[in-house]
Parts: C-alpha cells; sequence; structure tokens
C-alpha cells in the first residue's frame, strides 16, 4: 500500500499590534483575511484592549488565539492607561517606548512552543522591537503599515537622515524628500510630532530612553524586517509601489488595502457606537443625495475651543446640513454653547464613536472632512466619497498631498495644523462649494477611485494577488 504523504504545516503567526485605535483596527482586519486563508495566529495583546479581538476571535475560533499580557508597569504613563484613544498626541512615543517591554513576555512564551514555533512575526511598524525578536526566533519579520506607503517612507527618511531645521529658520522651513518618487516637499510645521518632539526632548535619563527607542523602532523596521506590508493599493499609490524605496530599505512592500470589510452592520468596529447606523441612516435619509457634510477627526484628535469655535461657525454660516463627530468625553468644552439647537433640522451632533462605515456609504453623504487619517482616507475612498482635507499631524500631511495633488479626490480645508483655527468665512465658503456645482470633478473622481478600490481586492485585483502571493510565501516557511 502507497504511503499516504505527510500533511502540509499550518504556518503559526504572531501578531503584534500597537495599542492606538487607528493601527489595532487594520492589522486586526489584515490578521482576519490571513485567517480566512488558513493561517494559524496569535494575537498578542493586553487586558484593556482584549475586546478589541472579539470580531476576530469569534470569526476565527479555529485559528485564532489571544496572547494576553499584562500592560508594562512602573512606566512613565498613567496606571491604567493602555491605549492611546483620547491621549494628547505627546503620549504617542512613550507609549512606543513602553510597549517594547513586552519584548521579553512574548520571547519566552514563544520559545515555550517548541511543538508549534512561529515562522513569522507581523508587527505594526511602531513596534519595531518585533523586528530583532523575529530574527532571535529563527522566524521572518514583517512590518505591517496602517499608513499608506508615501506615509510610511516619510518618517523612516526622517529618523534614517536626522534632518534638523537650522536654528535661524521659523516653522516655513521646508523638508524634501529626495529618494521618494515625486521628491515631495513639506513645511516644517507639517513635520510629525512625533519627530520634532524626538529631536526637542530633554536630556535626562527618561527623556534619552525614549528618545533612543523611537529612533531604534524606526531603524529597526529598515534593518531587521523581510518585507513591508501595507494597507493600500496600487491605483492609490501606484508610483510609490513600482520600485524599492531607499527608505524603507529598499524592501518588497505588499500592497494589500483596503482591508476593512465592506460593511459593518453593527455600527461597532472599533468600538460601541454613540448612535445606532440604523439610527443614523435614518437621520440622513431626509436629504438629497450628496448634500450631507460628514465631519470626523478621529479617535485621537482633541479639537481646541478655539479651532471647534471655528469650525462650528462656519458650519453655521454655510447653512450645509452635516454630521459632526466629536469625541464623547471633550464634547461639553467643543460643542460651542447654543450649537446645536441653532442647527437643528440640518445638523446632528454624535458625542463618541459613529459608524463611519455606514455613514460614507450612505447616498446623503456627498463630503467628508477629515483630518486624513489613513483608516478615514482608505474609507472614504472605498466608499466613493471625495474629502476636505485637514490635515494635523503624524502622516497626514502627506496624506493631503496625495488626495489633493496627486489623486484628486480631495480639497484642503484648512493646512495649519494641530491647534491652528481657520478663517470661519473662509471654511463656510470650502463647505458651501463642496456640495455645489465646483464639486463636480472632484466627485467624479472620487467615484472612479472607489471602484477601483473594490476592483483591488476581488479576485483578479492587486491587492488580492499580493496577499495570495504573500501568504503563499508565508506558507513556504514551514
Amino acid at each position: 500500500m502507497e504511503k499516504e504523504a505527510a500533511p502540509t504545516p499550518t504556518p503559526h503567526v504572531l501578531v503584534i499590534p500597537f495599542t492606538a485605535q487607528g493601527h489595532t483596527l487594520p492589522l486586526l482586519d489584515f490578521a482576519a483575511l490571513l485567517a480566512a486563508r488558513g493561517l494559524r495566529l496569535t494575537v498578542v495583546t493586553t487586558p484593556a484592549n482584549l475586546p478589541l479581538l472579539s470580531p476576530l476571535l469569534a470569526a476565527h475560533p479555529a485559528v485564532v488565539r489571544p496572547l494576553t499580557l499584562p500592560f508594562p508597569s512602573g512606566t512613565l504613563l498613567p496606571p491604567g492607561l493602555e491605549s492611546t484613544k483620547g491621549c494628547a498626541p505627546q503620549y504617542f512615543p512613550v507609549f512606543l517606548h513602553t510597549l517594547a517591554s513586552l519584548r521579553d513576555p512574548i520571547l519566552a512564551w514563544a520559545r515555550s512552543q517548541h511543538d508549534d514555533p512561529v515562522v513569522a512575526v507581523i508587527a505594526d511598524f511602531f513596534c519595531g522591537w518585533a523586528q530583532p525578536l523575529a530574527r532571535e526566533l529563527g522566524a521572518v519579520g514583517i512590518v505591517f503599515t496602517p499608513s499608506g506607503v508615501l506615509g510610511t517612507a516619510i518618517p523612516h527618511s526622517l529618523f534614517r537622515r536626522l534632518v534638523r531645521r537650522p536654528a535661524e529658520s521659523g516653522d516655513e522651513f521646508t523638508v524634501s524628500f529626495p529618494a521618494i518618487p515625486g521628491e515631495p516637499a513639506f513645511q516644517w510645521r507639517e513635520i510629525s510630532m512625533m519627530y520634532k518632539w524626538f529631536l526637542e526632548a530633554g536630556e535626562d535619563e527618561q527623556a534619552s530612553q525614549v528618545r533612543e527607542s523611537v529612533r531604534q523602532n524606526f531603524l529597526w523596521n529598515v534593518q531587521e524586517s523581510w518585507v513591508f506590508v501595507s494597507n493600500t493599493f496600487r491605483a492609490l499609490e501606484g508610483r510609490y509601489l513600482e520600485t524599492p524605496l531607499e527608505d524603507m530599505g529598499f524592501k518588497r512592500i505588499w500592497a494589500v488595502g483596503p482591508v476593512a470589510p465592506e460593511t459593518d452592520p453593527g455600527g461597532t468596529r472599533g468600538g460601541e457606537a454613540a448612535i445606532a447606523a440604523a439610527n443614523l441612516s435614518a437621520w440622513l435619509d431626509a436629504f438629497p443625495e450628496g448634500s450631507v457634510v460628514y465631519v470626523c477627526f478621529g479617535s485621537q484628535a482633541v479639537l481646541t475651543p478655539a479651532v471647534a469655535a471655528a469650525l462650528a461657525e462656519a458650519l453655521e454660516r454655510s447653512a450645509v446640513p452635516f454630521v459632526w463627530v466629536v469625541s464623547a468625553g471633550n464634547s461639553s468644552r467643543v460643542v460651542p454653547e447654543g450649537f446645536e439647537a441653532r442647527a437643528a433640522g440640518r445638523g446632528l451632533v454624535v458625542r463618541g464613536w459613529a459608524p463611519q462605515v455606514a455613514a460614507l456609504r450612505h447616498a446623503a453623504v456627498g463630503r467628508f472632512m477629515t483630518h486624513c487619517g489613513w483608516n478615514s482616507v482608505l474609507e472614504a475612498a472605498a466608499a466613493g466619497v471625495p474629502m476636505l482635507a485637514w490635515p494635523m499631524t503624524a502622516d497626514q500631511f502627506a496624506n493631503a498631498r496625495l488626495l489633493v495633488d496627486e489623486v484628486r479626490v480631495a480639497v484642503r480645508a484648512c493646512a495649519g495644523g494641530f491647534g491652528v483655527a481657520p478663517d470661519a468665512g473662509e471654511l463656510a465658503a470650502v463647505l458651501r462649494d463642496a456640495v455645489g456645482t465646483k464639486g463636480h470633478g472632484v466627485r467624479a473622481r472620487a467615484k472612479e477611485l472607489a471602484a477601483e478600490a473594490a476592483r483591488a481586492v476581488k479576485e483578479s485585483g492587486s491587492s488580492y494577488a499580493d496577499l495570495e502571493a504573500l501568504v503563499h510565501e508565508i506558507r513556504k516557511l514551514c
């Protein structure tokens, strides 16, 4: 009798998210795509962040399990804080430094898996310490970037080159990136807060340790990883995918996006919604197609009173219908007193997490005023909704440049950055034009991009092909 062939082993992959909503959610979406293709995943989390894994664990119980580790104690963070949600931007470098303390317990756990070794480690690009960890385990290291390629290459370039602003220069000082296609340039005020914090932080022992962690994070990504995986697609960022980039270590970049599901029936992706998707849709049903502006600046941005007041005044003066999503913990100081009463009938303020996917796919929503965080960018692109770009920090200025100048699916709403209040009259004019006849060209291009995004993830699409090829390469590691 012919001996049966031994079954092909299933790869065991370790997934390490960064504890920020905008980072964790797309990595979990990507993990779901891998699980659907039969890869076995162990996802690192901490007790307070474990609920975010619930949909993934419920959908793929046979192949996904959590590795719940205590959040590092005795750190520079307030006790009980395990996520950047609602934190000021200056907390990001501290979280990046703190999470590196998970390295040793993860290493100890992985080494205990004698009969089920990890063959690949997929880590958020803010968890660069996971790349040498993968090497120690004899596994390959994969950097997952929740940003686009352009928005990822720029910080890696800055930390590689250590660009500094001359002492006599102001915020208009221009930083160029000659190794990136198109040689983009940005004013100093548009450079990420994390990088400027790195240059300007004090020299005491704690600050020095955090600073070194931050820079080493980006160097490890470039020097130690096998490949990068980006939540993007070729119709959006083809020019940055055509040839290997020096600022990304000339590594292969697999473009697998958009990784988010096309629908979110309960409107609870990322947290419990402050308004049911059905109720929000019912409110929007009262307005003509394309007439409503959806305003949301993500889970991190906290508007200053001056910025919020300017935005509220612009919404009033424009007379456009709107949905304005504000952070639940800051809504009392963000929304001016009496504003909702004055806007009654044409404006809705949502305090807390909103069912954004459902909102953007409603026919009444014609524009999305956004901080240009990458998750929001992709959700709008997939829904065919043009954007009003109001970047504030991080990768957002690079994303705005891509959307406005290259892909032409957005117009600029405010260019001042975090804490800079726009002129309310000028912003009101932008809002009126957005839903008027002047916005026709951008709307048409946004519909084209949505069709391209949908094609990318279908069986014959570029992102589908990259995902399948990546899974094939991981399977070969067994």
